[in-house]
């Protein structure tokens, strides 16, 4: 099936809401998404209670990845489908870009940043 539903979408989150909950989470590039969270005001030590706050936020109307869902080809998650979302977060002030994936009951942090003009790399 090459759509996600709204059912998985929401499967999908509520994965990685309860990945993050129970410290099930990697991050892919730390020292991007250290760099990306220090614009955002957030300290990377502090970002496992912000993305659960973030994740709160996001519903499968929010969903900005491709259809069929892009597949990694970094090593940790090759294969796996990235999970894109672009929404104004509340908790942020500004409109956010978030990408993650699933991987059994982890959830790895891809991307972490204010929404970037069309064009420019998330």
């Amino acid at each position: 099936m090459d759509r996600l539903s709204h059912k998985e979408i929401n499967r999908k989150i509520k994965q990685a809401k309860e990945a993050v909950s129970d410290d099930q989470f990697s991050i892919l590039n730390p020292v991007i998404i250290a760099a990306d969270s220090l614009e955002l005001g957030i300290h990377l030590q502090d970002i496992s209670y912000i993305l659960i706050d973030l994740l709160e936020e996001i519903t499968p109307n929010e969903y900005a990845g491709q259809y069929p869902p892009q597949r990694s080809y970094e090593h940790e998650i090759e294969g796996y489908e990235l999970l894109a979302f672009r929404w104004l977060s509340k908790k942020l002030g500004c409109r956010i870009y978030l990408k993650f994936t699933i991987q059994g009951n982890r959830m790895w942090l891809v991307s972490l940043h204010e929404d970037r003009k069309k064009g420019e790399r998330g």
